[in-house]
């Protein structure tokens, strides 16, 4: 096979698959990409046997063929080559290195059989629909973090998927949790989603169909069964397994009745708990609000290092109900802080329930943290 190709839309592509090749496989050939050329369009493909990424990048070839080579490699020589730099790639047999060429540049890549390469077959999908881009990329953004990293609560390694019905209106849902924060988004439905099972779609797949929602306007189309979901976004097709399992039911954990009312200031407590937070080595790093009228004080104790204290009254704070004490682990408070614009709102029981936060200006969100003794 001979092409040449620009820099830059290969180089976009490969950052796009090259986290998918799995880097520590011990089955060698999932760590290379299939670069597969008709004589019009170089097709690249990447797959850890769970998930697998096609993209098509414009190209013209002298001679059609297919080869697979390491993706890390290739993807680290490209991006250092120069902007604008054309690449010619060549291979003479399929038993031959695969040899690049850029300016004055060259080098050979080792390959591994074309046939090694394993397929990975979507299946029937029968469940489709279009969502915009910036629809998709705002469930997952609000979401991810409270995905589990547990193996042995599997079903929670993911974000859920599925359509609720309120009054006369349907919505798609995200939710995820690790037990200690849950994350709850909704949106309008989209066309086509009626009928739709419930999925749990995995980390990885979460992480990588991220990266490609750079353009708001785009049009995603998502395609699934009950073990399988296929994202379509411009010239790149995502296809993944599905977490085998049933998420929990989370809203037997949401609270309905939580009727202290506190609002404070997104950009102050954030900036109250990092300073607070900074004085304390502890993984959990746990911070105390102590909440009075129109008033909240965060405090921090460090065995070694001292005690960290902020104050933030009612310039920042509306709060007007009885007093209370609760702590939280400061990395999950600033997770879920970081997920809202403005203005937060923290609906409180007691120092040992769990507490509702909403952000004021996105009443679609909702988020549950757990307090933990401080």
């Amino acid at each position: 096979m001979k092409f040449t190709v620009d820099r830059a839309p290969l180089l976009r592509a490969l950052s796009h698959i090259q986290g998918v090749a799995e880097k520590r496989n011990t089955i060698p050939i999932l760590a290379n990409v299939l670069m597969e050329h008709d004589g019009e369009i170089l097709r690249l493909t990447a797959t850890d046997m769970e998930i697998a990424v096609v993209e098509e990048v414009p190209s013209e070839a002298t001679r059609a063929g297919s080869v697979t080579v390491p993706a890390a490699v290739l993807f680290e020589i490209v991006r250092k080559l120069t902007d604008g730099a054309l690449i010619e790639f060549e291979q003479a047999t399929s038993e031959d290195p695969l040899h690049l060429r850029a300016g004055r540049y060259a080098t050979s890549l080792n390959v591994l059989p074309v046939d090694d390469f394993p397929a990975m077959v979507a299946g029937d999908l029968p469940h489709h629909f279009d969502i915009q881009a910036g629809d998709l990329r705002g469930l997952i953004d609000r979401t991810r973090f409270a995905m589990s990293n547990e193996e042995t609560r599997y079903y929670l390694n993911g974000i859920y998927l599925h359509i609720v019905l309120e009054g006369k209106k349907n919505y798609l849902r995200a939710v995820a949790t690790d037990g200690h924060r849950l994350a709850k988004v909704d949106t309008p439905a989209p066309f086509g989603v009626k009928g739709m099972p419930g999925i749990i779609v995995p980390r990885k797949t979460v992480t990588e169909v991220r990266k490609l929602l750079d353009n708001d306007g785009a049009s995603v189309e998502v395609a699934l069964s009950e073990t399988r979901i296929q994202f379509r976004i411009g010239s790149i097709l995502l296809t993944s397994k599905l977490v085998d399992g049933t998420f929990p039911e989370y809203m037997r954990v949401i609270p309905q009745n939580n009727s202290r009312i506190l609002r404070v200031s997104k950009q102050d407590l954030a900036a109250a708990v990092g300073r607070v937070a900074a004085i304390s080595q502890e993984r959990s790093r746990p911070v105390k609000l102590t909440i009075t009228k129109n008033h909240l004080t965060l405090s921090a104790i460090s065995p070694d290092q001292g005690i960290a204290q902020e104050e933030l009254d009612e310039n920042s704070v509306t709060y007007d109900s009885d007093d209370v004490e609760i702590g939280f682990q400061a990395r999950y408070l600033t997770d879920i802080t970081d997920q809202i614009d403005a203005e937060a709102e923290f609906a409180l029981a007691d120092s040992s329930s769990p507490t509702l936060i909403r952000d004021t200006g996105h009443p679609d969100a909702l988020y549950v943290l757990m307090p933990i003794r401080v």
